[in-house]
């Protein structure tokens, strides 16, 4: 026995085996590197997470305390240590005086941080090397750090004072230098793909450099300034444009035409009316400009999560396709086989590759078009807002939910209005998710069902179903397209009078012999109507200004229902016609106003504050007319004794103390 089988002998018995590594190899299997993802070692920047959050976090603390001071002794003056100062106002939602592009870009930075968290193994930065019984906890103390860091972003902007501009020059620069320098000393990462940590930071970055520009830019606004003089009410501007819209002289119209319109004019306004175009005099509160952006925020951060996840992966795959794996497909079938005895060539393994490579296209086309179709659902929902609250603004209730609702807060309208935009970002990525999966198994089925086969000639198994049916689909045909022909022609009595049945025995005769075959269309109907109806569910399903139930169970509906009771309070709250009539009140206040007020400009104001020596009989005579109205109105309608009664007993009524009622 020579040397080597006595080793191999040995080496048998002790169980050990020694491969040579040009045994195992075989150049069809391909590159190495190509099968197994290329190891990404750990980096560590300069400025570590732990050492930015350690110092961020007290000095973020520490400005908001300094803005709360400020605030509190610029309100308070004299007496401004009599209380303790209150937390500041992060944005106003019910006021359109808001800067809304620096509220979008802080809640964009919020939103970013909290999807990157979801995937963190370390979701708080002073806990690091967390374990996995823990790391749930971690993250819900995430979701209350997270908000308390960047609270100073967006308050240093609601002060309106030179100090906030200038602290938030400071927190936003830290904030957009160190996120910046991170990325660059550390673009890779192990975490799902190379590039997914870069690439989910990019919404972040985006933010943070508008804001290190939005807020030095206010800071030399307020330094060109000579004196910091105090702002106008929020909002002011725009409640006076909306209001000088509307009370604006409108051109009358020219006689509509009677002519039906064109298709291509139809076609036209059916485009129109998914884009949505700015309207002079009207603006859309701020809660729904917030709630569509983190809405495209989320369709980034989903559309990237489910990019990397699956694109890469299935590229090493097909990289790592073999003659073995492409045996084990061809013996289920999947692949077809020209050899006999079923043994994989070159052409099989291409033909596997091939079809592998056509479940990646297929991914990102149905990825695509999930994104593009949820992108025109949301551009739909800004043009139905603002029908919706034009409606609602000019007292058209059912016009919006289809029966009378009470526009007033309550305690269920409340709490859906502070949910919205949460509900609607939610939506939007549970609604993206559900299309691509959709959208995907279409794709994959028509890929694999009709391009494939008319393509190579092989697994034709569709054509073959629908060939032997054909009888089948030929009586369907024939008997609708029957049904419709003799209701044409001979069911109905057709002249100068209206329509009328006739051969009620023939259409009796017909209706009972064609009673099986509607059966079986109806069967095709309901697969039809249930198709429909999960399709356009599916598509509108980040859409919450429409219910996916019928008007009668709409309240079963959470999406709605928000929408509706959010709704309310946009309307009881800001509605630009009270907001603008109370800006004239508080301009007719005192003589001189308040500071950006002028009661002179407005000549409805010089009217209306004319002293009593100024009183002419022409307006007693015109003041009497008008109380004599009134008791006439109240007289002919008594429904509105109770609510004038109510008015007149409260305090302060009509300008008037109530005086106790005596017993």
């Amino acid at each position: 026995m020579s040397s080597q089988e006595l080793v191999n002998d040995h080496d048998l018995s002790n169980g050990s085996y020694f491969y040579d590594d040009n045994w195992y190899m075989d150049d069809s299997v391909g590159h190495k590197d190509d099968m197994t993802p290329e190891v990404i070692p750990d980096c560590y920047p300069t400025i570590p997470y732990e050492l930015f959050h350690a110092c961020i976090a007290p000095l973020s603390l520490a400005v908001l305390l300094a803005l709360a001071l400020l605030v509190k002794r610029k309100s308070l003056y004299q007496s401004c240590w009599d209380g303790a100062p209150g937390l500041l106002s992060p944005v106003n939602f019910l006021e359109e005086g808001g800067n809304k592009g620096l509220t979008v870009a802080v809640f964009g930075i919020l939103f970013s941080s909290l999807c990157v968290l979801i995937l963190d193994n370390n979701p708080l930065p002073f806990v690091p090397a967390s374990s996995a019984h823990n790391r749930e906890y971690w993250k819900i103390m995430a979701l209350l750090y997270y908000p308390a860091l960047y609270y100073p972003l967006i308050a240093c902007a609601t002060v309106r004072h030179r100090a906030g501009y200038l602290f938030g020059c400071l927190l936003s620069w830290c904030h957009c230098v160190v996120h910046i320098w991170q990325k660059v000393e550390c673009p890779q990462s192990p975490k799902i793909y190379r590039y997914y940590s870069l690439l989910s930071y990019l919404p972040i970055i985006l933010c943070l450099v508008v804001l290190s520009l939005w807020y030095p830019v206010q800071l030399v606004k307020s330094f060109r300034q000579k004196k910091m003089v105090a702002e106008e009410i929020p909002g002011s501007g725009y409640y006076k444009e909306y209001l000088k819209n509307v009370l604006a002289k409108r051109t009358p119209k020219g006689s509509a035409s009677k002519t039906k319109p064109k298709m291509l004019s139809r076609l036209q306004s059916y485009l129109c009316s998914y884009i949505y175009t700015p309207q002079e005099g009207f603006q859309l509160p701020l809660k729904l400009v917030l709630s569509l952006a983190m809405a495209v925020i989320a369709v980034y951060q989903v559309a990237l999560l489910l990019l990397v996840a699956f694109v890469p992966n299935i590229q090493i795959v097909r990289a790592g396709m073999t003659k073995e794996l492409t045996a084990l497909f061809v013996q289920f079938g999947l692949v077809p086989s020209e050899n006999p005895a079923g043994i994989p060539g070159d052409k099989e393994l291409a033909t596997a590759k091939h079809y592998i490579w056509s479940l990646e296209v297929c991914f990102i086309s149905s990825l695509i078009i999930s994104c593009l179709l949820t992108f025109c659902i949301l551009m739909k929902s800004l043009v139905n807002h603002r029908i919706n609250l034009q409606r609602l603004y000019r007292g058209a209730v059912r016009d919006v939910f289809y029966r009378s609702r009470k526009l007033q807060p309550s305690q269920q309208a409340l709490v859906c209005w502070m949910c919205f935009a949460g509900f609607q970002t939610a939506f939007t990525c549970l609604g993206l998710v559900i299309q691509h999966i959709v959208a995907f198994i279409c794709t994959v089925g028509f890929t694999f069902l009709v391009a494939i086969p008319l393509q190579s000639g092989s697994n034709m198994h569709l054509f073959k179903i629908v060939e032997n049916m054909w009888p089948f689909w030929l009586t369907l045909v024939v008997a609708v397209v029957a049904q419709n022909l003799l209701t044409h022609y001979c069911f109905l009595e057709r002249g100068p009078l209206p329509k009328e049945l006739t051969n009620r025995r023939a259409l009796y005769i017909v209706t009972y012999l064609l009673f099986p075959i509607n059966v079986l269309v109806g069967v095709l109907a309901g697969v039809w109507r249930m198709v429909v109806s999960a399709l356009y569910n599916i598509i509108h399903f980040c859409q919450l200004d429409i219910s996916l139930l019928s008007h009668g169970v709409e309240a079963f509906d959470p999406g709605y229902r928000t929408y509706c009771h959010f709704l309310k309070i946009e309307v009881s709250q800001s509605h630009p016609m009270m907001k603008a009539f109370c800006l004239l009140l508080l301009q007719l206040q005192s003589p001189e106003g308040p500071r950006g007020f002028q009661p002179r400009d407005t000549e409805e104001g010089v009217k209306l504050m004319k002293t009593k020596k100024l009183t002419s009989k022409a307006s007693k005579c015109k003041q009497i007319r008008v109380r004599w109205n009134l008791a006439y109105t109240l007289l002919n309608n008594p429904s509105l004794l109770p609510h004038r009664k109510r008015a007149l007993l409260d305090a302060m009524a009509n300008g008037t103390q109530a005086t106790p009622v005596k017993l």
